[in-house]
């Protein structure tokens, strides 16, 4: 359904590759602007709508948190973009990011450590089975071997 270089959810999340319910949610959350409606009520998207959803994709495929997109749109909206507003949105992700490749760089390190020591599965003993199970607390059955990294916030 096109109106006037207008498209419908359908064809936008096609050229965006966006779930058509990730559209409808950043609609409902503010980071997309609402689209007009067809006198039978389909949303029809602009040019706009798709540069818009664009920045956000590519955004969010770099690892910023709905927040930060937030952050972002609001700086890209103001006619005289303060670059340095957004140099610090994007170091304090950056920062963020160096953090959690450190984060897994030591899951690596412990993954690999307990996949040497299992055997070739032949025993009923299984060291991975083991580190998952350990707590680490005074009566586990041994030392945390798997580092559990906290929720993103």
């Amino acid at each position: 359904m096109e109106e006037m270089g207008r498209i419908a959810i359908g064809a936008l999340s096609k050229q965006t590759g966006t779930n058509i319910e990730t559209i409808r949610y950043y609609e409902r959350v503010g980071l997309l602007p609402a689209p007009g409606r067809t006198a039978g009520g389909y949303r029809l998207y602009g040019p706009d709508h798709l540069k818009r959803l664009t920045f956000i994709r590519r955004a969010r495929a770099l690892g910023f948190s709905l927040a930060e997109v937030r952050r972002l749109l609001t700086l890209s909206d103001q006619r005289r973009r303060p670059c340095a507003d957004v140099r610090v949105v994007a170091a304090a992700h950056l920062e963020d990011v160096k953090g959690k490749i450190a984060d897994l760089r030591q899951m690596e390190r412990v993954l690999k450590e307990t996949v040497a020591r299992c055997d070739a599965g032949s025993g009923s003993n299984c060291p991975m089975i083991d580190a998952l199970y350990t707590d680490g607390a005074p009566g586990g059955r041994g030392r945390l071997l798997l580092p559990v990294p906290p929720l993103p916030s």
